[in-house]
C-alpha cells in the first residue's frame, strides 16, 4: 500500500462521521444515514464520492450552501410522476427520500418518476440505484451538474458531466451502471491527484488545449473530456434538458452563475419488477448476457471481464476483510473537523 494511505475499518469510519455530522447540527437519524452512505461508498472503493468528499461537504455547510435542517418536499403530482423541491437540503438526504418515493410510486403504478429541483450533490449515484434494486426495481437516475466539459469543438465548459445510473435487480449481485458523462468523474480525477498518479487515459484538456492525463492540468480549468467525444457531448446536453424540464429546476447554465455547485436538478425513475411473473426467465436472460460477455479472451493475460457493478462487489469484499484504504491527508482533516 502506498505510504500516503492508511487502512480504516468500516466501524471506525462510521463512528467518526456520525460524530462529525452531529457536531454540524444533524439529528441522530440523519447523521447516521449520511455517515453510512459516505462509509459504504468508501467501502466499495469509491473514495472520490465517499470519504474524500466529506471535507468539501462540511465547507458547503459552513458557507450556508447546504441547509442541514431542510429536506425535499413534494411540490406537484401528476399521477405516477411527481415534482419535488429539495429546499437546498443535503443531497444525500434528499436523494434517499426521493428514491424511496419513486420506489413507492412504482410499487403502486408499475412505474414511478420523481423529478427533484433545488437539491445538492448526491455523492455516489449508484447508492440509489442499489436501493432501487434492493427493492426489486429497475432504475434510471440522473443529475445535472455545474459546467465542467466543453461542448464538442468548444474551448470553454458549458456542459455538466451529468452522471447516469441504471440498475437491474439480480439475486447473484445487482447490475449497476454508475457513470459520469465525462471520461472520468471529477471526484475520481481528484482521487488520482491525491495518490500522485496520472490518469490511465486522457481525461480532459490542459491550458494549451491539448488532451492530457495529468490531473493537475485538467483540474486547473475543469475542462473534462466527454465519453465518446461528440456523442458524450450530445448525451450530456440531453440529460441536462430532461432533468431541467421534468423538475422545472435549474439547468447547468443557471448553476454556472452560482458560487459553487448547488441547486441542481435530478430524476429518479423506477420500474417495479413485482408486476412481472416471470422472475426465473428474467434471471436466465440476464445470466445469458453476462455469460456471453464473460466468455471472451482478454487482451491482457490474466485480466477479467466484468458486468457493471461486479467489480464493486469484489472491492467491497476485499475492504471488509482488510480495511478501507484512505488518504492520510483526508483522514487527518476528518479527525480535525470532528474534534
Amino acid at each position: 500500500m502506498a505510504s500516503n494511505l492508511r487502512q480504516i475499518s468500516y466501524e471506525q469510519m462510521q463512528q467518526v462521521l456520525q460524530k462529525l455530522f452531529r457536531k454540524y447540527g444533524f439529528t441522530d437519524t440523519k447523521a447516521d444515514l449520511i455517515a453510512r452512505i459516505y462509509t459504504e461508498s468508501t467501502l466499495d472503493g469509491v473514495n472520490s464520492h465517499g470519504i474524500n468528499r466529506v471535507p468539501l461537504f462540511i465547507t458547503y455547510i459552513e458557507k450556508g450552501y447546504v441547509d442541514v435542517h431542510a429536506e425535499a418536499e413534494k411540490a406537484e403530482a401528476f399521477g405516477s410522476i411527481e415534482r419535488w423541491d429539495g429546499k437546498l437540503g443535503p443531497g444525500i438526504i434528499n436523494a434517499h427520500k426521493c428514491t424511496n418515493r419513486a420506489i413507492e410510486l412504482a410499487k403502486t403504478n408499475g412505474m414511478g418518476l420523481v423529478a427533484l429541483r433545488n437539491t445538492n450533490h448526491w455523492m455516489r449515484g449508484g447508492t440509489y440505484g442499489r436501493m432501487a434494486a434492493d427493492n426489486n426495481c429497475i432504475s434510471i437516475l440522473f443529475t445535472n451538474t455545474q459546467p465542467n466539459m466543453p461542448p464538442w469543438g468548444g474551448k470553454e465548459s458549458r456542459l455538466g458531466n451529468n452522471p447516469l445510473i441504471v440498475s437491474i435487480p439480480r439475486e447473484e449481485g445487482h447490475v449497476v451502471l454508475d457513470m459520469a458523462i465525462s471520461q472520468f468523474a471529477f471526484g475520481k480525477i481528484h482521487d488520482y491527484r491525491l495518490k500522485g498518479q496520472k490518469l490511465p487515459f486522457p481525461g480532459g484538456w490542459d491550458d494549451d488545449d491539448k488532451l492530457s492525463n495529468d490531473p493537475e492540468k485538467i483540474l486547473n480549468k475543469e475542462r473534462g473530456l466527454p465519453i465518446g467525444y461528440w456523442k458524450g457531448s450530445a448525451l450530456s446536453m440531453i440529460l441536462d434538458m430532461l432533468a431541467t424540464l421534468l423538475s422545472a429546476g435549474n439547468s447547468t447554465s443557471k448553476i454556472s452563475g452560482k458560487d459553487c455547485e448547488v441547486g441542481i436538478s435530478q430524476v429518479y425513475l423506477c420500474i417495479s419488477q413485482d408486476l412481472f411473473h416471470d422472475k426465473d426467465l428474467q434471471e436466465r436472460l440476464l445470466q445469458e448476457i453476462i455469460d456471453f460477455t464473460h466468455d471472451v479472451e482478454p487482451i491482457n493475460k490474466g485480466d477479467k471481464i466484468y458486468y457493471p457493478g461486479e467489480r464493486t462487489l469484489e472491492t467491497r469484499a476485499k475492504n471488509e476483510k482488510e480495511g478501507m484504504p484512505v488518504s492520510n491527508e483526508v483522514w487527518a482533516k476528518i479527525l480535525e473537523l470532528s474534534s
